[in-house]
């Protein structure tokens, strides 16, 4: 399965840039911002799931995404995840999940939240330290990278620093979860919100002893609190999109077998891809997707 997993996530990447794939792009929202680009497409997609009836049952979604530059390097890709609980109509009996704020979007009222982890000063200091030694990707005791205070961002912000970067945005699902899913994310974020746990992107030193993790490990393994393996230990070019893209593949292979994962996965045909464009109808300076919506802010 590992092998097949591999031939998936480095072959497309390749083929893609190579120039294999015909690219089309639409800029009919160009002048959007991105993360409102975004935000309408996760409530057009999750809005006729709903249906227009009163809703009898709370409902539960995940979001994952990722950017990434041209060459995808570590320093410039990220994965994260936004989770959301659309509440059922007139349960008065429905708890609340603390310090998470409701929100409503027609009639129904909600709850969201992102895990996105990152060093605590990276929206002023976005220089991300990967791999720093000789030898430091294949031995993980030659990396001198520091470890870091960590600190979950926004949806907003996290959206924010890939238009800074002008990198390509990849967005999957929405994928329909049970409540024990969502539960566990809850208690995902206040594991990482506590202060105990660090930020390392590379962190198959720390991991196990839950000193420091990854953004990849802190939003991989939708059945388990604290994440801890991957093909190759962190991953070979498990970042960007490749990231997002293994998370899914397990979330298909062990969520959806202990019954958390309620919709089916396609890691190609799930995938909606933004990427900056300079100007209106002009070039797009790195597009990795066959087809791809066009941001410039």
């Amino acid at each position: 399965m590992y092998f097949r997993i591999f031939l998936l996530l480095i072959g497309f990447p390749m083929m893609t840039q190579a120039g294999f794939l015909q690219r089309d792009v639409d800029f009919s929202n160009y002048d959007v911002p991105l993360y409102v680009q975004i935000v309408d497409q996760i409530k057009a997609k999750i809005a006729p799931r709903l249906g227009n009836g009163p809703l009898t049952r709370e409902r539960y979604f995940i979001i994952p995404f990722a950017y990434q530059d041209r060459e995808n390097h570590p320093e410039f890709s990220h994965s994260f995840i936004s989770v959301i609980r659309v509440f059922a109509d007139n349960n008065k009996h429905q708890k609340l999940t603390p310090g998470l704020p409701t929100r409503k979007y027609k009639n129904w009222e909600f709850e969201a939240f992102t895990i996105s982890w990152l060093p605590r000063d990276f929206l002023t200091n976005p220089h991300l330290c990967v791999f720093d030694g000789p030898g430091s990707r294949l031995f993980p005791k030659n990396n001198k990278c520091p470890i870091s205070p960590g600190r979950n961002f926004t949806l907003a912000e996290t959206i924010k620093l890939s238009v800074d970067a002008k990198n390509a945005v990849a967005m999957w699902g929405p994928y329909e979860i049970r409540k024990e899913g969502f539960d566990l994310g809850v208690r995902r974020k206040r594991l990482l919100d506590g202060g105990t746990i660090k930020y390392r992107a590379d962190d198959r030193l720390y991991r196990k002893d839950k000193i420091a993790i990854s953004c990849f490990h802190a939003m991989a393994g939708l059945d388990e609190l604290f994440p801890n393996g991957g093909l190759f230990g962190t991953g070979f070019m498990m970042w960007g999109f490749n990231g997002t893209t293994r998370a899914l593949i397990e979330y298909a292979e062990k969520a959806s077998n202990k019954g958390l994962l309620l919709d089916p996965v396609d890691v190609k045909k799930d995938r909606c891809v933004f990427v900056y464009a300079p100007a209106k109808e002009g070039s797009v300076p790195y597009n990795p997707a066959k087809h791809a919506s066009a941001y410039h802010r």
